[in-house]
């Protein structure tokens, strides 16, 4: 029995070496050199600061005021020369404390096609959507006027992951009247913009084409010396 004690003391103690700690360094080097940035986050950075990631969303938005929610948080208002992101499930009321692209709480609504909640979320989502098109004059920035028929899919409805960084290119179409607007910027640029920040689909045949909402809008700041 002494010899089996001693023989599993020691698997153990080799083992716990072996995979607790040489592998996960061997590994955690492998990654760092073959592939950096997915290793790290893909975080990004402006002048020495992590402002984001490009594969984790963020809200662009500005607090107004010293006004709170009902939840006592900071009233916020999208802030319209910025790209909006699509709505995120982490921060819709039916997730207890959820804030808007919370990495540390990924989640989709969990909610079925046929529920109440469903329903109501995805047209506050579309609202909110075309409320973003009016200019303070009430004029709206896409020609026509956008409609619930124009919305696109993205803008109505929350990802899987509830934190998506990516917008369709549709989506971001529509949207760049207005930046290009409230920026005095040529729509020709702001769409050439958004084709440089635009990733093509997955080995050329999986989903779709996707818009980076934070380097879209960081570019937009560098060429009009925002922050």
């Amino acid at each position: 029995m002494k010899r089996d004690v001693i023989t599993s003391a020691i698997g153990i103690v080799v083992l716990t070496l072996l995979l607790g700690i040489v592998y996960p360094l061997f590994i955690t080097g492998v990654s760092q050199v073959a592939f950096p940035g997915n290793a790290n986050g893909q975080q990004i950075y402006l002048h020495g600061k992590l402002v984001g990631s490009k594969i984790i969303g963020q809200s662009f938005e500005y607090q107004v005021g010293n006004k709170l929610t009902p939840t006592k948080g900071p009233l916020l208002r999208p802030d319209l020369k910025y790209f909006q992101t699509r709505p995120s499930a982490t921060g819709e009321p039916y997730v207890a404390g959820g804030t808007p692209d919370n990495a540390a709480g990924t989640t989709f609504s969990n909610l079925g096609p046929n529920s109440k909640a469903t329903e109501v979320a995805i047209a506050a989502n579309i609202a909110a959507y075309i409320a973003l098109d009016k200019a303070p004059n009430g004029t709206p920035y896409y020609p026509g006027g956008l409609t619930q028929g124009r919305v696109p899919v993205d803008a109505a409805d929350s990802s899987a992951s509830g934190i998506d960084p990516q917008i369709s290119v549709a989506n971001a179409d529509i949207q760049a009247y207005r930046v290009a607007a409230v920026r005095g910027l040529p729509l020709a640029k702001v769409d050439s913009l958004i084709s440089t920040y635009t990733s093509a689909r997955g080995l050329g045949f999986s989903g779709e084409s996707g818009v980076d909402v934070l380097e879209l809008n960081l570019a937009l700041d560098r060429l009009t010396g925002g922050s």
